[in-house]
């Protein structure tokens, strides 16, 4: 009974809301975006991107978790627009210094070597914010994830917003109604929270991201009890009570180089690394029912991830005359 009940109730949340991405990722891509914007004016540019992210995973597979991160941290400020890539200039305070930025997000140098043979091919045609939105994909098939057609012609912002990324991008330990206002208020919905919080089915954390879960989570000094407790010894380990802060751990304790769905199976089992992972399960019987959904189905999982990039891809981009398209991802054209 209570199986069918789960089962009931996955399923009324799902369908309305899949129905409603669904229907909102299709209609002209949103903001002008299609899939061919490149076919005349860079036939080679889809090509070019991705032999250069098969290149860089094929050297560290970690990199494919990092460029999909790169894509997220960037359309979260300001909408899909490059603006995560600027530099410190005498008019920039760049994004890369901020809390959940700064020592942490990296994969810049294949940005900018994609950049350097798109130039070579097409000058001064593909956005370096449509790159950041191919590499993510390409990023997800290399490791074993699902396809879709990336919607292009977004162009590059002229700043940056490091309010923007401090307050904006959902944090490890942010409450699940603060994740879950930080996706609605660029119109993305509880299914798109669940299905992109799976993009931790790989990739590694720092010890500093989860560290309150292992020592004193509600200020009472004691573990996260929804943390099960030979994964917290284990944890304990690695990332000591104070020092260790940069140490690494794999997001998915069982497969953390696949793109699967075993993050959702180790969520129902408490083995989620971060808060913000365990909150999914615990904190709302809407999300929670997706977690398990996803978990019993991994082509639901990817059908679900796929339509919510699209969707995330499509936030506030900037088309026609806005922006412009940068020549070297790290600074404006006019920079001075």
């Amino acid at each position: 009974m209570a199986t069918s009940m789960v089962c009931l109730v996955a399923l009324c949340l799902v369908s309305p809301l899949l129905l409603a991405g669904a229907v909102r990722g299709n209609p002209g891509y949103g903001g002008g975006l299609f899939p061919q914007f490149y076919e005349h004016s860079c036939p080679k540019a889809k090509e070019i991107v991705h032999s250069i992210v098969a290149q860089a995973v094929a050297r560290e597979t970690r990199m494919a978790a990092s460029l999909v991160r790169l894509h997220f941290h960037d359309c979260f400020v300001k909408g899909c627009d490059a603006s995560v890539l600027l530099d410190n200039s005498t008019t920039i305070v760049s994004e890369k210094g901020s809390n959940p930025n700064n020592n942490s997000i990296r994969g810049f140098e294949v940005v900018d070597e994609i950049k350097v043979a798109l130039e070579t091919a097409c000058p001064g045609v593909v956005s370096c914010a449509d790159i950041l939105a191919i590499a993510a994909r390409d990023s997800t098939i290399l490791v074993g994830g699902p396809y879709w057609d990336v919607p292009l012609g977004r162009r590059d912002s002229l700043g940056a917003s490091i309010q923007g990324s401090n307050n904006d991008i959902p944090a490890p330990n942010n409450t699940l109604p603060t994740i879950i206002t930080k996706f609605k208020r660029l119109g993305l919905n509880i299914v798109d929270v669940v299905a992109l919080s799976g993009g931790h089915t790989i990739g590694l954390s720092r010890c500093t991201s989860f560290r309150q879960r292992l020592y004193n989570q509600s200020g009472n000094g004691l573990a996260d009890n929804t943390l099960d407790v030979s994964y917290a010894a284990q944890l304990r380990q690695g990332c000591p009570r104070s020092g260790g802060d940069n140490n690494l751990f794999p997001l998915d304790v069982v497969t953390s180089t696949k793109f699967d769905n075993f993050y959702f199976k180790n969520i129902l089992a408490g083995r989620g690394l971060l808060s913000s992972d365990e909150v999914l399960l615990t904190k709302s019987a809407e999300t929670a029912a997706l977690v398990k959904a996803y978990a019993d189905d991994v082509h639901l999982f990817f059908q679900h991830f796929a339509q919510s990039m699209v969707n995330m891809g499509n936030i506030m981009p900037l088309t026609g005359s806005q922006g412009e398209i940068r020549k070297n991802c790290r600074r404006l054209n006019n920079f001075h």
